[in-house]
């Protein structure tokens, strides 16, 4: 591989035709240009310079590495500035991904933040629950995701990558509006053993947990309808069809004719936080968006 000061010591000499001329354009001794060429003689594994009483000038060979060499050192000079634009966080890709309702609610915000402040940085963005999102990241396709899980169901995400805590997320309560359990100050999920129960496909993570917290509760769900679209999830509850567990994530935008409850003496939460490969360096880029992110967050938790 052929060094680049070496090759611009070269382009300097054919264009010049002279060895002391190309040294003082490069401000290098006339020695150290003329070890730059035998070095790169070497490397070739040919002459590349005739040196003359009338100076100097290329060998066939020369002639073809000169016909590259302006190409070769522009080439890497746009190499070498888009790296340095990467490495100050004004250049490059930021591919992130995001569970459903943070993808609608937080990233939509943290990315206008974002391009706003870096708009030469490229940003991606893909959806999918955490455990298909989370080995996306694992495997080097993803820069920064946004997760959740659990606390201590066994699902933990967390080999292999970064977190970032965000907040807590709780799963709220949703009843027809009429439901006799609507007006009551204080619900708690055994009051709920009798109803019909709406909720994501039962793979989901959110799905699980909520069988899991029924079954903690003393009871086995019956659930009629499954929607992983939490608005077709209200409106079934707003039917009369069966209650819910809906992420508070979930509804930032709400039906009149639901009610929304907190269960006593606390709702099921989800941790949400940030995730990047454990590998891999944070990046500017990858630092402005946990940034974002956090003051995302904490808006949120003041709203």
């Amino acid at each position: 591989m052929f060094n680049i000061s070496r090759l611009n010591a070269f382009r300097e000499v054919v264009a010049r035709g002279s060895f002391s001329e190309a040294a003082d354009a490069l401000s290098y001794s006339q020695s150290a240009v003329s070890q730059a060429i035998a070095t790169l003689e070497g490397e070739a594994g040919m002459p590349l310079i005739e040196r003359a009483r009338g100076g100097a000038r290329p060998t066939a060979a020369g002639a073809a590495l000169a016909a590259h060499v302006n190409g070769i050192l522009a080439r890497m000079e746009t190499a070498e500035a888009e790296l340095a634009a990467i490495a100050a966080g004004r250049g490059g890709r930021l591919r992130t991904a995001s569970f459903p309702t943070a993808g609608a609610t937080l990233m939509p915000q943290a990315i206008a933040a974002f391009r706003a402040s870096h708009p030469g940085v490229e940003i991606n963005l893909a959806e999918g629950e955490p455990e298909e999102i989370a080995p996306r990241l694992r495997g080097g396709e993803l820069d920064l995701v946004l997760l959740f899980e659990f606390e201590g169901v066994g699902e933990r995400l967390e080999a292999g990558i970064r977190r970032f805590p965000l907040f807590d997320d709780p799963l709220d309560l949703a009843l027809p509006a009429g439901h006799p359990l609507a007006s009551r100050e204080r619900l708690r999920l055994e009051d709920l053993r009798g109803e019909s129960w709406v909720q994501t496909s039962a793979a989901s993570p959110c799905a699980r947990h909520v069988v899991r917290s029924c079954h903690a509760a003393g009871f086995e769900p019956r659930v009629s309808f499954e929607s992983d679209d939490y608005l077709t999830v209200q409106g079934l509850v707003a039917a009369g069809v069966g209650a819910a567990l809906i992420p508070r994530l979930a509804l930032a935008s709400t039906r009149d004719d639901i009610a929304i409850r907190e269960l006593s003496p606390s709702s099921p939460v989800r941790k949400v936080f940030a995730a990047t490969p454990r590998a891999a360096a944070v990046t500017p880029a990858v630092a402005t968006m946990l940034d974002i992110l956090r003051e995302v967050a904490r808006g949120r938790k003041g709203s």
